[in-house]
């Protein structure tokens, strides 16, 4: 079952497989359920109307995007190259215990077609195409999407400590364009692949895949509800294994194309 948000003139509207949910059931609603219980009700639900509302980013307003860091050996690689401090990522990489971010408040997240942002006083910005898992509030893995976890070098090479500043700004979060429910087994062998596109041409590409992750899925989330609750659920950014070299720097007029399994995300950038 594939879930997707569409705006409409009274407002955001939840889907599954083309058909409008009835007004109460968002995605909050749903991933306060248990998993089982969820598909159950989506698959007891008579057909609704078609969604023809143009898409909006697949989340609400009640979740957060949280994201992990260093779960690849390129990322981990890419940041030694680009620190003043390079033993911090062998840590983190090393570490039994992942790196863990705030990314995103529901609100923020930029959609699909929606326009990304790189950092005004940053001088190498760079997209991270990355798997998005979505979890319920009991911790649950139901579902994934794509992202684009936009990022200032940088300023993260600074100093780690800057890390949010590198990472959280307007228009650096984008999702889409939907949900596609699956557990967490069907994840682990989900292609990733990233375009940029510049003045008609493609600047840069790359793939790569979740089973070069060092890190399994359920083991991150499992960490990020250790001490957090997420009465809604709540969004994960996995990581990034694709990184450009030291020659890129992502720039507004740029078309960013993240594709996750069969999830097609595209934002221009601002």
């Amino acid at each position: 079952m594939y879930l997707t948000r569409h705006e409409t003139p009274t407002g955001p509207r939840w889907a599954c497989d083309g058909s409008y949910l009835p007004p109460e059931l968002d995605l909050s609603a749903l991933l306060a359920l248990p998993r089982a219980e969820m598909l159950s009700r989506l698959e007891s639900l008579p057909g609704g109307a078609p969604a023809e509302g143009a898409l909006l980013a697949p989340i609400d307003p009640a979740q957060e995007v949280w994201a992990a860091g260093v779960t690849y050996l390129r990322s981990r690689e890419a940041r030694r190259a680009e620190s003043a401090v390079a033993s911090v990522y062998d840590m983190i990489y090393d570490a039994q215990r992942p790196e863990l971010f705030f990314k995103a408040a529901g609100w923020r997240v930029v959609g699909p077609g929606a326009p990304g942002r790189v950092c005004a006083d940053s001088r190498s910005n760079v997209p991270e195409p990355e798997l998005v898992v979505v979890t319920n509030a009991g911790m649950e893995i139901v579902g994934y999407s794509a992202g684009n976890d936009i990022s200032s070098r940088d300023i993260e090479g600074e100093n780690p400590l800057y890390l949010p500043q590198a990472k959280v700004y307007n228009g650096s979060c984008a999702l889409g364009p939907g949900i596609h429910l699956a557990a967490a087994g069907e994840l682990s062998a989900l292609p990733v692949r990233l375009e940029v596109q510049r003045a008609g041409g493609v600047v840069f590409q790359g793939e790569t895949g979740i089973t070069q992750m060092k890190r399994a899925l359920p083991e991150l989330v499992s960490y990020l509800g250790r001490e957090l609750a997420f009465p809604h659920g709540a969004l994960l950014m996995t990581g990034t294994g694709i990184v450009p070299g030291d020659d890129f720097n992502l720039q507004p007029g740029d078309v960013v194309r993240v594709q996750v399994g069969a999830l097609l995300l595209e934002n221009p950038i601002q």
